[in-house]
């Protein structure tokens, strides 16, 4: 596992209207091959509203459509969750989430 993946998990969370929801993985490197046994990842939705915190991607990432990272609603998920693969994202959009991750995070650069 690595930053930037996608998976497809089934009912992530109770709240969420789908039976399955792709994220993207955003922990750091050292905590995924850590004991550590969650991981932090944002969720992919098919609404894009143009904020500064959401990432455009689309087939190019494994999606059937096009669709969005929302940097705004992370989550801790379980790493054993984590097996449906779906794909990568390219080091310019790994770049993007960054900055989406930073302004989320009001994190000074």
């Amino acid at each position: 596992m690595t930053r930037g993946e996608l998976y497809r998990v089934a009912h992530p969370v109770e709240k969420d209207p789908k039976k399955s929801r792709v994220f993207v993985v955003v922990s750091r490197q050292a905590l995924l091959e850590s004991r550590f046994s969650t991981v932090i990842c944002a969720p992919v939705y098919s609404v894009h509203d143009g904020l500064s915190t959401q990432v455009p991607i689309g087939i190019d990432e494994g999606l059937k459509h096009d669709s969005s990272i929302h940097c705004d609603e992370l989550i801790s998920l379980q790493k054993s969750v984590l097996t449906n693969y779906i794909g990568k994202l390219s080091p310019k959009k790994l770049t993007a989430l960054g900055k989406a991750l930073g302004i989320a995070l009001d994190l000074a650069e």
